[in-house]
Order: C-alpha cells, then sequence, then structure tokens
C-alpha cells in the first residue's frame, strides 16, 4: 500500500515493500511507481523495495518552478531520509538513471550501489532530436492511443510488438487513473534533455553496473558504455536482444542480474 511522503515539501507517492537490504526504484519518463510490478513483486521476499513517482508522474503533483535532475535527485534523497532509509542499493533506468547519477554525486552516503538501465551521460544529436518529437508527439497524436503506439516504438523490441506485450501495456496506461498531463510530460522530458554528469562522472564512489539493451534505440549501448568508462570500476554490460526496458519484457533475467550484483557488493561490505 502506498502514501504521500513529505519530501523536504514537495509531496511525492511512495510505495514500500518487503523486508531486508535496502533498494531504491527510480523510475523514467512519465512511469509511476507500478510500471516496477515485476520487481516489487519479484524481489519482496528478498528486499526491503521502495518506489516513488517522480514528481509530475503518477499520484505526485508537479510543483511550479524550474525542474531538473538535480532537483528530482535530491527528492530521492529526501524520500529516503523521510523513510529513515540510512543507505540504499539505487537501481534507475532511462530519465530514472540520470536522477540516480546525480543522487550518487550529491548524496553519496546514500548510496550503497548503482544499477544504471538504459542510460547516457549527457545526450546526443540523435537523443536531442527523439525528444523534440516526442514533445511535439504528445501534442498533435491524434489521441492518447496513437501517442503511446508511436511512443512505444522507441521503448520495446520487435518481439514485445509481436507478441502482444505492447498491446496490453498501452491498454493498461490508458486505464490508469492517474494520467500524466501533456505538461507534466514535456517538462519531465526538458528536465532529461538537461541531463550532463559526462565530466563529473569520475565522483561517483559507489560500486556501479551498467546495462544496456543490444537494441535500444533511445539510449544505444554505446551510450551506457561512455558512463561506465566514466564511473571507477564500473562494469558494463549489453543484453543481447533487448531494447529500453529489459526489466518489465524479461524481468526473471533482470531481477537476477542486479541481484547478483548487490550480493556481490554486499558480500564486500
Amino acid at each position: 500500500m502506498g502514501r504521500m511522503v513529505d519530501a523536504d515539501g514537495v509531496q511525492l507517492w511512495v510505495e514500500q515493500r518487503g523486508e531486508g537490504p535496502d533498494v531504491l526504484l527510480i523510475a523514467g519518463l512519465g512511469d509511476p511507481v507500478e510500471a516496477w510490478q515485476p520487481q516489487l513483486d519479484g524481489l519482496a521476499d528478498r528486499y526491503r523495495l521502495t518506489a516513488f513517482d517522480n514528481r509530475g508522474a503518477g499520484r505526485s503533483p508537479l510543483p511550479e518552478g524550474p525542474l531538473s535532475v538535480p532537483r528530482m535527485a535530491d527528492d530521492a534523497a529526501a524520500v529516503l531520509r523521510a523513510l529513515q532509509v540510512p543507505t540504499s542499493h539505487v537501481t534507475g533506468f532511462s530519465g530514472g538513471s540520470f536522477i540516480a547519477q546525480e543522487l550518487a554525486l550529491r548524496h553519496p552516503g546514500l548510496v550503497r550501489s548503482l544499477v544504471l538501465m538504459s542510460t547516457m551521460a549527457r545526450p546526443d544529436p540523435y537523443f536531442r532530436a527523439m525528444m523534440r518529437y516526442w514533445h511535439w508527439m504528445v501534442e498533435r497524436a491524434p489521441d492518447e492511443r496513437a501517442m503511446l503506439e508511436a511512443f512505444f516504438l522507441w521503448i520495446y523490441t520487435p518481439r514485445a510488438h509481436a507478441d502482444g506485450m505492447v498491446d496490453r501495456l498501452v491498454d493498461e496506461t490508458l486505464a490508469f487513473e492517474h494520467p500524466q498531463p501533456v505538461e507534466a510530460f514535456q517538462r519531465q522530458l526538458a528536465a532529461f534533455g538537461g541531463h550532463d554528469t559526462l565530466d563529473r562522472l569520475g565522483g561517483i564512489t559507489a560500486p556501479t553496473l551498467v546495462l544496456a539493451g543490444e537494441l535500444d534505440l533511445a539510449t544505444p549501448p554505446r551510450l551506457g558504455r561512455a558512463v561506465a568508462e566514466g564511473i571507477p570500476g564500473a562494469v558494463f554490460e549489453v543484453l543481447p536482444g533487448e531494447a529500453h526496458q529489459p526489466f518489465q519484457e524479461v524481468p526473471e533475467m533482470f531481477n537476477a542480474r542486479v541481484e547478483a550484483f548487490w550480493r556481490e557488493v554486499e558480500a564486500r561490505d
């Protein structure tokens, strides 16, 4: 059961499940807590998992004022402190991985380890062009279904489009009771477009695993590799045949890999 948490004056929807070592899950563009359902279901018997709706997503309102990745990283830190979590394994995907990088830089004591899925340190020209199209698309698509069907072309594998998974996800998103407003989508998109840690990655001291989907169009492996090369001691792996969100498409494989990493970190602590 989730609840609103006061995170340094910002109200954020938080769900916490399970018992064991702490894990913080940070979602990406537009995604609510429910994006992490395969992890909340699959790991809660061994870990205490905390997931939250970023400001402007799901049940968390979007306050007035500037929105940036560092500000969203401070939100994540405030969630952990409000829940009295002294340190946590942190896993972020896509825009959530940008937030996780800033969290590790700005609040290193809170981060026990870092898993960055579908990540980058600085948008390249392709990513910026894609974001400009998404900004336009969310306003100009004939309806929300058409927008989601187009958006998901960048997100999921051809396999997921062929086997009906994407159709199911579109239906679930349309049925969700807390849809993201267009303005919130665009403001989050702009914040992620301003992400830049490329020259600061060397300051991340947490053990780090960087994962990239071989078929990821939005954040291809070369961008994840650059992140791993910038973080001292980081491990980089490409997931064959996967795209932007393998934690949803192949959750058993994803969960097993991140859990193995967490156990390695815990064994060294």
